[in-house]
């Protein structure tokens, strides 16, 4: 049985959360030919203020701009 665990640096949406979920137990099903229901997904928010890189908090960090074309499908 396999067991995913992920860890995303700020908050998404259920939706998102919803998406990586299916996402990821479809391409782990279809690589290690496990039924879906056998593939488990932990999902944890790490708090900015949590989290460090490179010596210092990602909450201190000045966020890079989002590039336009980011985004081809033109949700954000």
């Amino acid at each position: 049985m396999p067991f995913i665990d992920i860890r995303l640096a700020g908050p998404a949406t259920r939706e998102q959360k919803a998406g990586i979920v299916a996402d990821v137990t479809r391409v782990m099903g279809e690589r290690l030919g496990k039924p879906a229901s056998a593939v488990q997904v932990n999902i944890t928010e790490l708090s900015l203020e949590n989290y460090g890189a490179g010596g210092i908090l990602i909450a201190d960090r000045a966020a890079p701009p989002i590039p336009e074309d980011a985004f081809a499908d033109g949700q954000r």
